[in-house]
């Protein structure tokens, strides 16, 4: 993209008009090649040559951009410049805030938990709010004010504000762990969409995913990512919008989804009480009790279990050897004894999960809340039914609450506000900020219902012998994304039958929609651009964090601004590295490893930062204890419930849910206390007042 700094009038005009032009012409050129692969794909272009096709194109062009963006200038790589026009500001912050959580786990979140979630998981409408929500905090109480102050960093205001060297080094170390908790998240998005566009592992994927990341922000900084995100957020609307139009004129006639999916919405609860009564799905229920039964049974006296099931599959494999079986059924026989745990604690912990699992697919509709219901519960019914219900509310107002406050404190998305030209313009970026999420976010939901009215209508009933071709390579690619297995006998897929994972509904959404392959590799390069956008942002962050504001604090450490930028870039690619070895552990879904990052800014920066702009009274001393309480109390109440903490002393745990709050909004703890004692703390230790002066007189 094309850039200059600010001038005259006409000059900008100018300027403006010049960067249209090029989007104008970026915007037709991403229309005719998505054409041109319809047409090849028509004429017979193989599906194992348009996956790949769209990850190296759409990964090649972000490079382009982030070559053709290559500076060492400070004020362009760590600002881009402070010349980012408003609408293209909000655009580049569209991309950086749809992450592969926006992208493709909010959707799946939706058809999963329904509107308002279960007394456990709270519901995929309290993202929508809480994301939505928190820019109006950052519009009214952020972005203007840092803006105005003209700095690089967000630990640069801790700094500037309250003066000494702690300020600033707790709001680097907490930007670095909320940022790399966030950014493991995108990697692995960007693993599993390039492992199924090419069929490669999910580690080689991540590994095919990140040069295009590193490529983008190690050599231009926010100047080359500000332009790579702008076109990725083409990308990315294109890749949402199409499915989502296409599904609503399928069912409904129409392809403004936001505006008619509601019709749906009374459909899927007939189809749901047809499937609460149905013998089928009774069937399946019970199958998957007896099998928690099972894993219960093996749990009272593990280590016999675990000889009997050995025992079992050496016994099967005799058996089949006896019989002259077919060498696949005897080797399929030895995976499974060899699969079996190694020792009683590994089988403890595998069939505790299992058993779990099971219990939970044996509620009705596969343990799914009823789409549209208002919340968990019934408040007038049982004392079960009461808890049920404050449980389910108290966690979507909690989660709703993180999400929010946490969107005022992130520390890649406040930096985007220190490229506008002026504090106006920061203002008008939010704005457009707004507005571009609200195209996608609107679409969320309805999608959300239009798949799962899919599913129900159109997956439920048929054959086994006919299963899509989409679900069996899917399911290779990662068993928790999609499993679907005959537990009743009876040949017919149901609905207790499916299995599918809250970041597969919408990649797999145009091949549940019968659309052509071109459009499940859009959606592919889509989701690759959501996770690539917010990525780079993020290790911009961290690595700044760790060069800028925390190696150069020291004050013997003296280099020129062009040295700094050079080691930030090093150390951006160390922090990719690390986050890459993360994700190929794959610690979890998407989803809550993003809500986890929330929590964390929310309780380190935003009590002090709203407290620094607007109460004088805010002491350094305050400062930093507000920090450290808040973020103290968040990680340990998340800590407290990881399984692997498990093992310490009980009572240095969290005794339980506090308030039936989920650890997922340990920021609903956290916030509240950093700002409590930064007032307390600061009021404390504020200056006394300068003494009067007393003139004696003689």
């Amino acid at each position: 993209m094309a850039e200059r700094k600010p001038g005259s009038a006409a000059a900008d005009r100018a300027y403006l008009w010049r960067l249209h032009r090029i989007l104008a012409l970026y915007v037709a050129g991403v229309l005719g090649f998505l054409a041109l692969m319809t047409w090849a794909e028509h004429q017979g272009l193989s599906r194992h040559w348009i996956g790949p096709i769209f990850l190296f194109l759409t990964v090649m062009v972000y490079a382009g951009i982030g070559v053709y963006g290559r500076t060492t200038d400070p004020e362009d790589y760590y600002v881009a410049g402070r010349r980012i026009p408003p609408m293209y500001n909000g655009m580049a912050t569209a991309a950086d805030w749809m992450s592969a959580a926006s992208f493709i786990s909010l959707s799946g979140a939706l058809y999963l938990q329904g509107f308002s979630g279960t007394p456990g998981q709270a519901g995929g409408l309290a993202y929508l709010l809480g994301w939505t929500g928190g820019f109006c905090l950052v519009a009214m109480l952020i972005a203007p004010h840092l803006r105005a102050m003209g700095l690089y960093t967000i630990p640069d205001f801790f700094h500037v504000r309250f003066g000494g060297r702690w300020p600033r080094v707790i709001a680097a170390l907490a930007a670095v762990l909320c940022s790399f908790t966030y950014v493991v998240a995108q990697i692995y998005g960007v693993g599993l969409i390039a492992s199924r566009l090419t069929g490669v592992q999910f580690e080689i994927g991540i590994m095919l995913g990140l040069g295009g990341v590193l490529l983008c922000s190690f050599l231009g900084g926010m100047r080359a990512i500000t332009w790579t995100q702008v076109a990725q957020y083409v990308v990315l609307l294109l890749a949402f919008m199409i499915p989502v139009s296409w599904l609503a004129y399928k069912q409904l006639g129409n392809p403004l989804a936001p505006l008619v999916y509601g019709a749906q919405i009374s459909k899927i609860a007939d189809l749901e009480a047809q499937l609460l009564d149905s013998p089928a799905e009774h069937q399946v229920v019970q199958a998957y009790l007896q099998r928690a039964k099972d894993f219960e049974a093996r749990l009272q006296d593990v280590e016999a279990a675990l000889e009997r099931e050995r025992e079992k599959g050496r016994e099967r494999i005799r058996a089949l050897r006896a019989q002259n079986a077919d060498v696949g059924l005897i080797v399929s026989a030895s995976r499974e004894l060899a699969a079996l745990p190694r020792d009683a604690a590994s089988a403890r912990e595998r069939w505790t999960r299992e058993m779990r699992e099971n219990y939970e697919r044996a509620r009705p509709l596969g343990g799914l809340p009823p789409h549209s219901q208002a919340y968990a519960g019934d408040p007038h019914g049982t004392s079960e039914e009461q808890r049920d219900y404050e449980l389910t509310r108290r966690n979507f107002l909690a989660l709703m609450f993180c999400l929010m406050v946490g969107t005022a404190g992130l520390p890649h998305l406040l930096t985007r506000y220190y490229t506008s030209p002026t504090v106006s313009a920061a203002r008008a970026s939010v704005g457009w900020s707004l507005f571009f999420i609200a195209l996608l976010y609107l679409s969320a939901p309805a999608l959300a219902v239009l798949v799962k009215f899919e599913v129900m209508q159109n997956l439920v009933g048929s054959s086994f012998e006919a299963l899509p071709t989409w679900m069996a390579q899917w399911a290779r690619v990662d068993s928790s994304l999609l499993s679907v297995e005959d537990v009743n006998g009876d040949g017919l897929i149901q609905f207790g039958e499916i299995r599918l994972g809250a970041d597969l509904i919408m990649l797999a959404t145009p091949e549940l929609g019968g659309l052509p392959y071109v459009v499940s590799g859009l959606v592919a390069a889509g989701g690759l651009a959501a996770a690539l956008s917010t990525a780079d942002g993020l290790l911009l962050t961290i690595s700044n964090a760790l060069v800028r504001d925390l190696y150069f604090q020291d004050t013997r450490r003296q280099a020129s601004p062009e040295q700094r930028v050079i080691l930030t870039k090093f150390t951006l690619l160390a922090v990719a590295l690390s986050a890459a070895f993360v994700a190929a552990l794959k610690p979890s879904e998407i989803l809550p490893m993003v809500s986890a990052s929330f929590s964390l800014a929310a309780s380190a920066f935003v009590p002090v930062m709203v407290l620094g702009i607007f109460w004088r009274g805010t002491t350094r001393q305050g400062a930093v204890a507000g920090m450290l309480g808040g973020l103290a109390i968040t990680v340990y109440y998340m800590l407290s419930h990881v399984p692997a903490m498990q093992v310490l002393p009980r009572w240095l745990l969290a005794d339980g849910l506090w308030f039936g709050i989920q650890p997922i909004s340990a920021g609903v703890f956290g916030v509240p206390c950093g700002l409590l004692v930064t007032l307390v703390v600061s009021w404390i230790t504020r200056p006394a007042p300068p003494l009067p002066r007393i003139r004696s007189e003689m």
